[in-house]
Parts: structure tokens; C-alpha cells; sequence
């Protein structure tokens, strides 16, 4: 029996025509065919069709406003990105496809094919594409201004001073202006005797470093000028300026006896204060009360004291009996009475000092302490003879802070690196008047002594000081880590375990942990790249 089949009629798609043209079209919102809509509606009204990217040539990087320099190579789809990001208008509409259309390298101009939808006519869809042409013009990028810059075309300068026989404050700012990018428009930096010199083509950027500079040291300055060239037809006149920035002479660990006006205004402070930190502020304490006090800049300069003994003339200590006070301590500090032996006596006499000490907390019995020795220092200083005079009693010694030198002498005995982290710098040119006097960072002789020993005793204060890490940059040395790890898979001895055992309290205080590290991108090629993420990022976030 055959299965019965049922009708089923075709069906046909109804057909319009269209309003304009009279066209056959299938049916739609607008009762138009594509072409009449297209000449009736133009989506890409608002668009911008013709834009203007600058490059550099030197460097082959792009200027994203306003300062940012892109990398891209071209028909790369860094430089599809950026170039979309230009477009204005963009944003009312649906992007579809986007790519480029081929141009001559040497023409200077980039072609971006964009297809776009945009809804007209009562819900109708219409798509268009459409070519931007982008005209490249050359501009130079600051970074490579800088560097192809004549160095003596400068038109303001910052010399900054500080009149102390060492150098150990320069290194810290080096590090606090890589930080903040304080000096990141200098053409120049020139060591020189006793300062550095920063060189600018605009006066508003030694404006700035002089003003950074007030934030972090206790400074004075004062500006001049000198009148280069004029033209009196037009009234325009150019001048050379100089900002003359001074640092107080006081540096932390320096011992100093306050003038009497001065000590008297602060309450009969001291007059004998070590200087524990300095910053923007200048902190003293009184090592024989723990009384502290903190001045700024206009106080030191209204009544400006230097310091009679400073690190230079330290004497080792051991370290025979501590003793805490009861009922002084103030903060990280302690009243204790030391008895203490001078190093170089031992086993020739038995000459032993007693003395009183703030650094309660962290001296015990046999350790190596730092102190000034005033039975044997030749002072000249108005202030402490004047104090002497009076029949006042001074201690024989006032100790300074805790020696960790020998065990970083154990550390380098047993091959492993002092420290697994490094500091960055700044690209700073030695004067020619340092170079001819035999002065200045890479100077030969003892000079160059006397600055390696600078840059040491800065790197200790600095894995012995922990606030003063948190204020600055620290990175990650790999190839330190590398010989570490080296090191540390070779096996010990048992002596070597013993000594482990009883130093592991005090290498804690001269190791930075690794968490206060940063990895240096720089050394692995990823800052610009980290950069530009960041920078694309952002400017995503602004679209949305």
C-alpha cells in the first residue's frame, strides 16, 4: 500500500520595491536597496580620514599622546593598534575588520582599511569600509634629543655642594633622583670636587631638581643669571641661569657639639649629639640621655654648626660588658652602661673605658663596636672648647654603632658574594678641572681609593640601615644569586656550620631580604615592554 504523500507548496520569498530606485528587493526596515542607503546615509560621517603620527627616526619609537613613545614596527599589530586608538569618532560605531594597505616605506604615509557597521533606519544594519591615511612626520623623541644634544648648549645649571671630605651623600641622592626621575631632562651630569654638576635646557627643570631637593636634604640655594645675547628690536633677551644649591656639612655618625645659643633654645640639649639620620630634616640624639631632636633646613642655617669628628676618626671597640638602664629607653633606643677595650690593645695592656651607650638593645658581650675616642682625638672645634672651659666632664668614649666587618670577612672567606643586589646610576662625565687636579670618580691614584671606600661604607649603611632601603631601589644581581647558589651546594665543614650556627643572628642584620629586591628590567630587556602594557592598558580602560 503506498504511503500517502501530502502537498506541501513551495515557498516564495515576498519581494519589495524599492522607494527610491524601484528596485526588486527582498523586505527591510527601511524599504531601500543598499546602494540608495549608502547615498542617503554615510556612517562614517565624524570619522576622522586623515591623521598625523609622529616618529622618530632615530629611535623608531611613535609619540602616544601626550608623552608616551610606542615601539612598533611597521604592519606590526602594535602599530594596527595604535594607529586605530588616533581615530576619532570610532567609538559610535561597530569595528568589523581592520588592516593595512600596502604603501612604500619611503613615502611616510600608513594606510588603515577599517570596515564598520551602524544601525539606520529604524533598526536597518549598514556596513561600510573605508581607508584613514596617516601621515608620518619626523620628530625626534626627548631621549634621543638628549643624546645628540650638544652637552655645552645648555641654558640652566644646578650645582650642587656639600663640603665634606667624602661623597657618601651624593651616592644616596644619585639614588633618590633615579627613584623619583628628578634629573631624567638633564643634557649633562658632571662630577666635580665636592658637588655635581646638572646641566638643563630649560630653566623650569632645574626649578624642578632644586625643589626635589629641598624635599630630601637639608639644602639653601640661590639663583643668578648672565645675559647671553639680546635683541633690542624685538625686546627678547636670552640668559644663562645657575642655581647654587649648598648641603649641610653634617652627615649621619658625625659627632658635633652644638653651639650654647643653640643647645639652650632646645632645652639644654647635649651640647655632645650624634647625627642619626638625615633626610630633609637633620635627627640628633644626646647618646649619654637618649634626648632626640629634629631640625629643618631654616634652623640649621639660622645658627649653622659643622661636625668636629666624623666616621674617619672611628676606633674599634670590643665589647667586655653591657648593662642596660632600667626605665630609658625611647624607641629602637636604650640607655646601657659598656665596659669596653680598645682592639688594638689587646694583649699589650689592660686599658678599659666605661661609657654609656644608646644602643642598649643590640650590643652584647664580645661584639665590635665604632666610637670616637676622646682621650685620643685632637679637637678644634670654638663650641667644645668653650664647653671644656666651663669645667664640664665629657666621656672618653661615645660609641657610634655595631661593626659587622667581621662577618663579612667569614662571608668572603668562604667564596660566597657579599651582596646579591646592585643600584643602578646615573651617567655622570668626571669634570675636566676633577680630572686635571687628580679628582673625581675615576681618578686614579688614592682618590680612587678614597671613592671605592665611599661607595662601600654606603652599600653597608644600606644593609644596615633598613628605613634608608624603603626610600630607595634596590635590584635583584643574578649572577650574585648564581655563584650563591653555587657556593651553597658545595658542603661545609664542621667548623664552618659552628660559625653558621653562632652568626646567623647578626648575618640576618647584613643580608636584605629578598622581598625588598626589584627585578631589573632594564638588564632583561622588558622595561619598554612592561611599559607599553601598561600605557596600552590604560588607554583601553579610557575607551571603555
Amino acid at each position: 500500500m503506498e504511503a500517502i504523500q501530502t502537498f506541501q507548496p513551495l515557498s516564495t520569498p515576498g519581494h519589495v520595491l524599492c522607494c527610491l530606485c524601484g528596485t526588486d528587493i527582498p523586505p527591510n526596515p527601511s524599504n531601500m536597496c543598499v546602494n540608495c542607503i549608502r547615498s542617503q546615509v554615510d556612517i562614517t560621517e565624524g570619522i576622522s580620514k586623515q591623521l598625523t603620527i609622529l616618529w622618530c627616526k632615530t629611535c623608531g619609537r611613535y609619540l602616544q599622546p601626550p608623552k608616551h613613545w610606542l615601539r612598533a614596527e611597521l604592519e606590526s599589530k602594535e602599530l594596527l593598534t595604535f594607529c586605530i586608538k588616533r581615530i576619532r569618532g570610532l567609538s559610535k560605531v561597530k569595528l568589523v575588520d581592520a588592516g593595512f594597505i600596502w604603501t612604500e616605506p619611503h613615502s611616510m604615509r600608513v594606510k588603515v582599511k577599517l570596515t564598520i557597521q551602524a544601525e539606520v533606519f529604524n533598526g536597518a544594519i549598514l556596513q561600510q569600509s573605508f581607508v584613514v591615511e596617516y601621515t608620518v612626520e619626523n620628530n625626534m623623541c626627548p631621549d634621543c634629543n638628549r643624546q645628540n644634544a650638544n652637552p655645552n648648549s645648555w641654558i640652566s645649571c644646578a650645582q650642587v655642594r656639600q663640603h665634606v671630605f667624602h661623597k657618601r651623600t651624593f651616592l644616596y641622592l644619585e639614588q633618590l633622583i633615579l627613584k623619583h626621575e628628578a634629573a631624567a631632562q638633564a643634557v649633562k651630569i658632571t662630577d666635580i670636587h665636592e658637588g655635581v654638576d646638572f646641566f638643563f635646557q630649560s630653566r623650569a627643570h632645574s626649578l624642578k631638581l632644586v625643589d626635589f631637593l629641598q624635599n630630601v636634604a637639608p639644602v639653601r640655594f640661590r639663583t643668578d643669571k648672565q645675559l647671553v645675547s639680546q635683541d633690542s628690536h624685538c625686546n627678547t633677551y636670552n640668559f644663562k641661569y645657575t642655581f647654587s644649591v649648598e648641603i649641610a656639612p653634617i652627615c649621619k655618625d658625625d659627632l658635633i657639639c652644638l653651639p650654647s645659643k643653640l643647645s639652650n633654645s632646645l632645652g639644654g640639649l647635649g651640647p655632645l649629639v650624634l647625627c642619626s639620620k638625615v633626610t630633609n630634616q637633620i635627627s640628633l640624639i644626646d647618646p649619654i640621655t637618649l634626648r632626640t631632636t629634629a631640625m629643618n633646613a631654616d634652623v640649621y642655617w639660622r645658627i649653622p654648626f659643622i661636625a668636629f669628628a666624623s666616621t674617619r676618626n672611628l676606633t674599634e671597640y670590643i665589647v667586655l660588658d653591657v648593662d642596660l638602664v632600667p626605665g630609658h629607653q625611647q624607641g629602637k633606643w636604650a640607655l646601657a652602661e659598656a665596659q669596653l677595650a680598645r682592639k688594638s690593645d689587646l694583649g699589650r695592656n689592660e686599658t678599659v673605658f666605661f661609657c654609656k651607650t644608646h644602643l642598649g638593645f643590640i650590643l652584647h658581650p664580645g661584639d665590635t663596636v665604632l666610637g670616637y675616642d676622646l682621650t685620643a682625638l685632637q679637637v678644634v672645634a670654638e663650641d667644645y672648647d668653650r664647653h671644656i672651659n666651663k669645667g664640664n666632664i665629657v666621656p672618653d668614649v661615645i660609641i657610634v654603632r655595631k661593626s659587622f666587618e667581621e662577618k663579612r670577612r667569614k662571608r668572603r672567606a668562604k667564596g660566597l658574594p657579599e651582596r646579591m643586589w646592585k643600584l643602578r646610576s646615573l651617567g655622570i662625565d668626571v669634570a675636566e678641572v676633577a680630572e686635571a687636579s687628580g679628582r673625581g670618580r675615576q681618578t686614579g691614584g688614592t682618590d680612587a681609593n678614597q671613592v671605592e671606600r665611599d661607595r662601600q661604607r654606603f652599600l653597608e649603611e644600606l644593609e644596615e640601615d633598613a628605613d634608608m632601603r624603603q626610600r630607595i631601589n634596590l635590584y635583584k644581581d643574578t649572577d650574585a644569586m648564581t655563584r650563591n647558589q653555587a657556593a651553597a651546594s658545595r658542603p661545609a665543614g664542621i667548623d664552618e656550620d659552628e660559625d653558621d650556627d653562632d652568626d646567623q643572628d647578626d648575618d640576618d642584620q647584613i643580608e636584605v631580604p629578598l622581598n625588598e629586591l626589584l627585578d631589573d628590567l632594564e638588564a632583561l630587556g622588558l622595561e619598554e615592554e612592561e611599559e607599553g602594557q601598561g600605557k596600552e592598558a590604560d588607554a583601553m580602560d579610557e575607551d571603555a
